[in-house]
């Protein structure tokens, strides 16, 4: 059973630390400046949650190739196929909902009632949005012309370019990236880089 308290954080040798590198065309890969940052729980700052990549231009611009060449094929898939991945999607967060509302809290600072309720909107998101795979009508009206009918057919329109804040990391990417998804298009998405306490004009309690 899931408790409220998170474990003192047990001492990482160098070895045990996680590293974390883009996701990239189907690859997890480094960045193009071989450099890294740190990112420590701003409640404990002993506790170094990962190593994470400090990525350039170059990345961004290998990204957004990437998600033009999967763009081709991807928008050709049935808008019901495509809500059915976003359907698994939200089995795993079940599935994971703990593991992920404890790392947001080491991450962030959140207490884990509030991460837990960040996880269940993205779990919301990914069920409705999956629901909506099924729901892409266009409006049909009628014509001027005699025999004929006016409708509108919706199609994916490419590449999005997303940028999530810090404070709601799951629930607010889930707002973005699952109806861009279910919709056909390709995304790339940066969540914040880390969070350094005091936030400007947030003092901490």
């Amino acid at each position: 059973m899931a408790t409220d308290t998170l474990a003192s954080p047990a001492s990482l040798s160098e070895s045990q630390t996680r590293v974390f590198k883009n996701y990239i065309d189907g690859e997890w890969v480094e960045s193009s400046t071989g450099e890294t940052f740190e990112n420590r729980n701003p409640a404990d700052t002993r506790d170094l949650v990962g190593i994470f990549q400090k990525s350039a231009r170059e990345d961004v611009n290998t990204a957004v190739e990437a998600a033009k060449r999967a763009f081709q094929k991807w928008r050709l898939v049935p808008a019901p196929r495509r809500a059915e991945t976003v359907f698994r999607a939200a089995e795993i967060l079940i599935e994971r909902k703990e593991d992920y509302a404890r790392d947001m809290t080491r991450e962030m600072g959140k207490v884990l009632a509030e991460t837990r309720g960040d996880v269940q909107e993205a779990i919301d998101a990914a069920y409705y949005n999956a629901g909506e795979g099924r729901r892409l009508f266009g409006p049909t009206v009628p014509s001027e012309m005699p025999n004929k009918f006016a409708m509108a057919v919706r199609q994916p329109i490419g590449v999005c370019g997303m940028i999530t804040p810090w404070n709601f990391p799951m629930a607010i990417s889930s707002w973005k990236l699952l109806p861009a998804i279910v919709c056909g298009n390709t995304c790339v998405i940066k969540p914040i880089s880390s969070v350094r306490w005091p936030m400007p004009g947030c003092p901490r309690a």
